[in-house]
């Protein structure tokens, strides 16, 4: 029942023509109505002469915006010199940085090399057989505590005690 009244509650709005209070213009829409075109009011002299003012630009205006388009053109090829230095000095420092590299793998192989290169066996051997070197016995060893300082200097002999 109730479905009824609601399906009579609209039927009654389907013979109504619907009219909008404006117009809708397009290709794809359909044109009920044709929308009058309006006769064009006579202007003044005087609104002519300001319309056509207001349309031109004086040459101090343009002079402003030639000025203002300089400016902006010579910012940004400053910009971009600024961006090509910074990516010519980052080549520069990688390069650098390679460099540096490749001079540190090179001083540790040499360093290497020399620690190989050194027997310290064969030095004790011919500080002893050649040289007669001896080590030092217990009674030669003189042990100190320094005072204050970290480290200690020696100006003169150290006493016989």
């Amino acid at each position: 029942m109730a479905s009824t009244r609601n399906q009579n509650k609209y039927n009654h709005r389907r013979g109504q023509k619907y009219t909008a209070p404006y117009y809708e213009d397009g290709n794809a829409v359909r044109r009920l109505e044709e929308v009058p075109e309006q006769p064009k009011k006579e202007l003044s002299r005087r609104a002519r002469r300001n319309r056509a003012r207001s349309t031109s630009i004086s040459r101090g205006y343009i002079a402003f915006l030639s000025l203002v388009c300089a400016l902006a053109t010579a910012s940004c090829v400053h910009y971009i010199r600024l961006t090509a230095q910074v990516t010519a000095q980052k080549n520069v420092v990688a390069q650098k940085e390679l460099k540096l590299n490749q001079l540190k793998e090179d001083n540790d192989a040499y360093y290497s090399e020399v620690l190989t290169s050194v027997d310290l066996n064969e030095i004790r051997d011919k500080a002893i057989n050649e040289l007669g070197m001896q080590y030092a016995t217990e009674d030669q060893i003189r042990y100190y505590t320094p005072g204050n300082n970290s480290y200690v200097r020696q100006y003169q002999d150290v006493p016989d005690n």
